[in-house]
């Protein structure tokens, strides 16, 4: 955005920003805010801080309004280098390679950008965290889920940790008079009944208990995972002792598969799943032709909205992931990245304290504001009930969405609530509560070389040969056969190596 519409503007700037400049006066941070004995004007005036973050949408004009808040609140000079998704590892590697990094180095969990920590390029943080409010405040799991060795080096983009929910249609349940399945056996007979028993009354038997996509199995967004661990089996691994078992060798998650089984020999699922792409499985619930569906919790307000405009009268509710044992959640990594402090822009203690001092601010309530809504009168309205309300949804995509994306916020924390459908409302809040029952995965930041070199290769092989089962092109012999090939290709190697990580992380 320019600066050249009129004094109204410049006006509206220079009240925001004494307004977020008073709303910062009695903040305490580890640096105080007051003038100390003996400190010139350079050192309380703005502290620079240079930032290599993911480009969003355009490029924002320097200078704009929000930059011009987030520099007044927390009395820093901005440097902000958006570097385009697609070049963004390459640009990051050129960067580390040269020792030529900024203040702020945004970063994914990598082999590239782990060496580079393990090189002793990047500050540790860990024992700091304790000092800084907001940063203290988050679930420890965020921070395990970017740890090296043990230890923590970066600061997250926090994203919710538990996403997964049971999207079902609830007007079809209470023509069936059933409730949300919990046990393998419950989730049998709804897919059944909503299948054979003409849920939506319209005497045609037209409905799928349940459909799935080619990519039913693949990735921590796995539809096996996010159930089989809500009914009772481990994050991608179970570790019991130090040694460690992949899911798909336990109980649990061999229910799930054989459940998916039964479905497909009963035809009470689309048989072409092993095939058919996520954009036509959508088409088949908008349709209305589908009963339950595992989805991020986000999912129902838009697979709702979607409904109504082919079927008036359906009604989609929600439930978090709930088995036998209660709610169960599959943990996700709960970032899109992570902060690297590199050792060669930030020279000592003194100067590292303030960045993350900069960085706790950024969560004040102030600053959270701004980041996830926006300028009040501008991008949104204030309501009854402690409520907030987006003005212009396009002018906030463009001005202040680049910096959501990229800085330091987490729905649901120190700032308002977003009026919304009651759907969209009840999703973000089981999003919320989702991270109290998030069941981690215990290799997600275990070094294994095996992995680096094989891992999808290992993994595809299972995704492979869980298929072929529920297919019936294997019988249980010859998926237990399947297993054994993947321990001698390497599995068994990449087991000892967790082990091995596992225990060198001082953990049991």
């Amino acid at each position: 955005m320019r600066f050249n519409r009129g004094s109204a503007l410049m006006i509206g700037i220079a009240l925001l920003t004494a307004s977020l400049t008073a709303g910062c006066g009695n903040h305490a941070s580890s640096e105080g805010n007051t003038k100390k004995a003996g400190e010139t004007a350079a050192d309380s005036g703005p502290l620079a801080i240079s930032i290599a973050m993911t480009q969003v949408n355009d490029i924002p004009a320097k200078g704009n309004e929000v930059e011009r808040a987030i520099e007044s609140y927390t009395n820093t000079k901005l440097d902000i280098q958006w570097l385009p998704n697609a070049a963004y590892d390459e640009k990051v590697n050129i960067m580390i390679a040269s020792n030529e990094m900024p203040t702020l180095l945004k970063v994914k969990y990598i082999p590239t950008i782990i060496s580079a920590i393990e090189s002793g390029l990047f500050w540790e943080i860990g024992p700091y965290l304790k000092d800084y409010k907001n940063l203290a405040a988050q679930n420890q799991q965020y921070y395990d889920n970017i740890s090296v060795n043990g230890k923590i080096y970066g600061i997250p983009t926090y994203r919710d940790i538990g996403r997964a929910s049971v999207i079902y249609r609830k007007d079809w349940l209470d023509n069936l008079g059933m409730k949300p399945p919990i046990t393998v056996d419950e989730w049998y007979k709804v897919l059944k009944a909503m299948t054979l028993n003409d849920p939506d009354k319209n005497g045609k038997n037209d409905t799928y208990g349940m459909a799935l996509s080619k990519k039913y199995n693949e990735g921590s967004a796995a539809l096996t995972t996010r159930l089989s661990v809500a009914l009772g089996a481990p994050n991608k691994w179970a570790v019991q002792n130090g040694k460690f078992t992949p899911d798909f060798m336990t109980k649990e998650f061999n229910d799930v598969t054989k459940l998916l089984k039964r479905l497909y020999d009963e035809k009470l699922m689309n048989t072409d799943f092993a095939v058919i792409d996520d954009s036509e499985i959508e088409k088949i619930y908008d349709s209305g032709r589908a009963g339950v569906r595992i989805a991020v919790t986000g999912n129902a307000k838009s697979m709702q909205e979607r409904l109504v405009k082919t079927v008036p009268s359906g009604v989609f509710d929600m439930m978090p992931m709930t088995g036998p044992r209660g709610i169960r959640v599959s943990g996700e990594t709960g970032n899109s990245g992570f902060y690297l402090l590199p050792k060669s822009k930030i020279k000592d203690e003194t100067q590292l304290k303030k960045i993350l001092s900069f960085l706790d601010k950024l969560m004040d309530e102030p600053m959270s504001t701004l980041q996830m809504r926006g300028i009040e009168g501008k991008h949104f309205t204030k309501l009854e009930n402690n409520e907030v309300e987006i003005k212009d949804f396009n002018a906030f995509q463009r001005e202040v969405k680049p910096y959501r994306d990229n800085l330091l916020n987490l729905e649901g924390y120190n700032v308002a609530s977003l009026k919304d459908t009651p759907l969209g409302e009840k999703g973000t809040k089981i999003a919320m509560e989702n991270a109290n029952y998030a069941i981690p995965n215990p290799a997600l930041t275990l070094s294994s070389v095996t992995y680096s070199e094989r891992g999808k290769e290992l993994e595809q092989m299972i995704n492979d040969a869980q298929t072929k089962y529920i297919m019936g092109k294997i019988d249980e012999a010859g998926w237990l056969a399947e297993v054994e090939k993947w321990r001698k290709a390497g599995g068994d190697k990449l087991i000892k190596e967790y082990e091995e990580a596992y225990a060198k992380a001082g953990k049991k």
